[in-house]
């Protein structure tokens, strides 16, 4: 009786929204989102979701530029704390949970509006400032010419590097408290699967199809990070960020994994000191690091580009894998923090500088004598477009050309629908700042229709929320890129794929 008059009830409304600051994966200040509704006239709690951090500071970045960061950091978690609590909070009341549609359109407008804001402020600072320069400009200071011609120096010098090279696009500023909007659309999105009772892969598929039953839902193959290279002293090597496997997609993905985890086990052996089977068999010692990187994974230190694939081949070999059959290799080059903008060339290893165009050579030459490696994210930087079409020419039909930092940004991406440039095979989604769950829906379906692969990847402060993986299933991903198989931020997620597979 009681189940036949609770189909008369009221569905299920939102009366409250949450917003907390918590630690994420790395110690670092993020925000957590938790949904209250009104179920059945009680106050319910439904569920809560942890934002992750995206840094951008590369590894060799000065103290006080980290030191800047974490300051920016930190106020943008307290400005996002408050627009939960207050303006959300009192915004999405009495809207229903599964209408997301409605949510991610208020939530755009309500971001909208904070940017215009904060460019009116800057507006009235710069006009305000020229007007103390204009006061000042009357009595010049004695220091006034020395400081001039010191900072001629060195835009001389970036002068000549920008004939051959494009400068870097600005970096996208992120504006202060935007990971509410990120944290309460993918809050409301976990709400609404939970009210309708179905899991969150299944609603974000539903959401993407119009409500219509997904034809077949696939789980992504999985990007796991085995090794983290280390670009700083003793070692040479800083080309490469990440040595990566990807299982092959005959496999179910527990296998996959349990292959994975035989290969890290022997590479463990092989990084122990005093590591003699490396020494006989490549006339080489990495510096194995008994350390495990925030990506999940081994530290280790290389002297060429090759000591890392050898090291990877010597492991599969050793437990009876052979690579490019039993499992691919994928390399995260994040060639973006190796520019010198002075030469204009990127540094490769220490005291070895490439242009552009030799590193497209150079590529070729890596593909060639290591066929095992079926994708490359971040080759280049983005402004180098020409070099990426080249490279998309000569490699294109051997392996995946990835773009992760050299991808437009998602809100530039939405806007100008342009995502051959650079041109690449697929791009690396993440789930960050003002990023909505509606955002992700359409960007997907643009690269689907651009016949793009869709990757989903887990930024550098990852939180212990597994909803990424719901993301990416739901999406419709190729890939997904969660790090290594170790840390608990990390290997929650691969533990919620496992789960999905065992469900459908």
């Amino acid at each position: 009786k009681a189940n036949y008059f609770s189909k008369f009830s009221k569905a299920p409304v939102i009366c409250k929204l949450v917003g907390r600051k918590v630690l994420d994966g790395v110690g670092q200040p993020t925000l957590e989102v938790e949904i209250y509704c009104t179920v059945k006239n009680y106050e319910k709690r439904i569920c809560s979701t942890v934002m992750s951090s995206h840094s951008q500071i590369p590894e060799n970045a000065l103290p006080e530029k980290t030191e800047a960061d974490e300051k920016e950091r930190s106020d943008s978690v307290n400005t996002a704390v408050e627009w939960v609590n207050e303006s959300l909070n009192m915004m999405l009341r009495d809207l229903k949970p599964t209408d997301q549609c409605t949510v991610d359109k208020m939530l755009g407008e309500y971001f909208t509006k904070k940017v215009e804001e904060k460019k009116g402020i800057q507006k009235q600072e710069e006009e305000e400032a020229e007007a103390t320069l204009a006061l000042t400009s009357c009595n010049p200071s004695a220091t006034a010419l020395p400081g001039k011609k010191k900072a001629a120096n060195p835009g001389k010098k970036v002068a000549v590097a920008e004939r051959t090279i494009p400068p870097a696009e600005p970096v996208e500023s992120v504006l202060c408290g935007s990971l509410a909007i990120g944290g309460a659309s993918l809050a409301i999105a976990k709400a609404g699967a939970t009210i309708s009772r179905i899991p969150l892969y299944l609603h974000i598929a539903l959401l993407k199809c119009n409500q219509d039953s997904p034809k077949e839902i696939t789980l992504p193959l999985p990007m796991v990070t085995l090794l983290n290279c280390e670009k700083i002293s003793p070692s040479k090597l800083k080309l490469v960020k990440e040595v990566m496997l990807i299982p092959p997609v005959q496999l179910s993905l527990k296998q996959g994994i349990e292959r994975v985890l035989d290969i890290q086990k022997e590479m463990m052996r092989l990084l122990e000191p005093p590591g003699k089977a490396l020494l006989l068999l490549f006339h080489f010692q990495p510096q194995a690091l008994k350390r495990i990187s925030h990506l999940g994974c081994l530290i280790t230190g290389c002297d060429n580009l090759e000591q890392p694939l050898l090291l990877m081949q010597t492991a599969c070999n050793n437990v009876g894998l052979e690579l490019g059959t039993d499992m691919h290799l994928a390399i995260n080059c994040a060639a973006h923090e190796l520019m010198d903008y002075v030469k204009g060339k990127y540094e490769i290893l220490t005291g070895t500088f490439k242009r552009p165009d030799e590193m497209v050579d150079m590529y070729v030459e890596l593909i060639n004598k290591f066929p095992f490696i079926i994708a490359l994210i971040d080759p280049l930087r983005k402004e180098d477009r020409q070099q990426w079409n080249h490279i998309c020419c000569a490699l294109g039909s051997k392996c995946y050309l990835i773009a992760e930092d050299a991808a437009t940004y998602i809100s530039k991406l939405k806007i100008d629908q342009n995502i051959n440039i650079p041109t690449c095979s697929g791009v690396v989604l993440k789930y960050i700042n003002q990023t909505r769950v509606s955002d992700l829906i359409e960007l997907t379906g643009l690269l689907d229709g651009q016949r793009h692969i869709t990757i989903l990847g887990s930024p550098d402060g990852e939180s212990s929320d597994d909803s990424l993986v719901d993301l990416a299933v739901g999406l419709g991903a190729r890939f997904i890129k969660l790090g290594g198989l170790s840390r608990g931020e990390r290997v929650t997620k691969y533990n919620r794929l496992l789960a999905i597979e065992e469900e459908l």
